[in-house]
């Protein structure tokens, strides 16, 4: 079937778009992107600022507060005593101009100088960072693995084991992380002795708390996903797969799971920004070097830049994750890319 255009030249229906119309779309991808970008930055200096602030309101005066930490000791201060803290972290400005110098620190990686440790918050983030990123990349990868072998094994396989599948799912979504961890580190570690106790860096020992993130993150993709993949399974291309003479397994896998799969993307990229959050109480648990300890350890000392290092540091994290996942949608199903 043909159609004429303006200039009488006929075009296939279906055909891919004339050179003229590539243009066009590529300004319509460069726009979105500009616009995913723009989002970006406006969470990200939302997030900074909001941290700035509630440092700012916090009560008492932060000159003595950051003596005092350095110290260790909690006692009034005279203004001899504090006049060097105040030229040091420039609270003698305004706290527009503070607000300013923040976010210009910001841009240029400087999250300013730790009140307890006397270094650069970003030296410090950097010790640990490496850590934490293994352990929520690690655990991202095992509840990718948990899910996709319990929706294969469930999905559409009768009332009885789809309600089955489903309960588990719920169950394993609502875990909490410390009472999960607490568990596992009695049976696996204390009881049969498969792992270490605490304080593990080798493979074994990441193995627990990876699991710890891992199988609440497994049942709540396992929840997303469940739903696309039943939907999938009665579709068209499986039935013409089957009568191919391809397995009930191969059919799963090499079809119905690609078209289900997109939801778990999408949390994918929530679920990094999870994981390191959720970091905080399996490291505590575990006790495992990284940003959570890092945390809790400036939380209870009153170490502001510190804290509001990890909450900026965390924001990032979790905007570029998810700029990942809108490139890794378009990858996976292209009936979501540009027309």
């Amino acid at each position: 079937m043909t159609r004429t255009s303006s200039s009488d030249a006929p075009v296939v229906a279906g055909a891919p778009a004339p050179a003229a119309a590539r243009p066009s779309r590529l300004r319509s991808a460069g726009r979105l992107l500009a616009g995913r970008v723009v989002s970006a930055v406006v969470v990200l200096w939302g997030a900074a600022t909001v941290a700035f602030f509630a440092q700012q309101l916090l009560p008492g005066d932060r000159a003595t507060v950051i003596l005092n930490i350095r110290t260790g000791r909690a006692q009034r201060r005279t203004p001899e005593e504090l006049e060097p803290i105040i030229a040091q972290f420039g609270l003698d400005r305004s706290v527009l101009q503070q607000y300013l110098d923040f976010l210009r620190g910001l841009v240029v990686g400087d999250f300013g100088t730790s009140y307890q440790q006397f270094r650069p918050v970003t030296a410090i983030l950097g010790e640990q960072l490496a850590a934490t990123v293994t352990l929520s990349l690690v655990a991202i990868a095992i509840s990718w693995v948990l899910m996709v072998v319990w929706v294969t094994l469930t999905a559409g396989r009768g009332p009885r084991v789809g309600a089955v599948g489903s309960g588990v799912d719920v169950v394993a979504a609502g875990l909490p992380h410390y009472w999960l961890g607490i568990i596992l580190l009695l049976v696996f570690a204390l009881g049969l002795r498969w792992f270490p106790v605490m304080g593990g860096t080798g493979p074994a020992g990441i193995v627990l708390p990876a699991l710890t993130l891992a199988i609440p993150l497994a049942g709540f993709m396992a929840q997303a996903t469940r739903t696309e993949f039943e939907r999938a399974l009665e579709q068209p291309f499986v039935v013409s797969a089957r009568m191919r003479g391809m397995g009930d397994t191969a059919v799963r896998l090499r079809h119905v799971l690609r078209h289900a799969v997109l939801p778990a993307v999408t949390l994918s990229g929530w679920a990094l920004g999870a994981t390191l959050s959720g970091a905080v109480v399996v490291e505590s648990i575990f006790s495992r070097p990284g940003i959570g300890s890092v945390l809790v350890t400036a939380v209870n000392s009153q170490d502001l830049p510190v804290v509001v290092g990890v909450v900026t540091l965390v924001a990032v994290v979790y905007v570029v994750a998810n700029l990942a996942v809108d490139i890794a949608y378009t990858l996976i199903d292209p009936r979501v890319r540009l027309s």
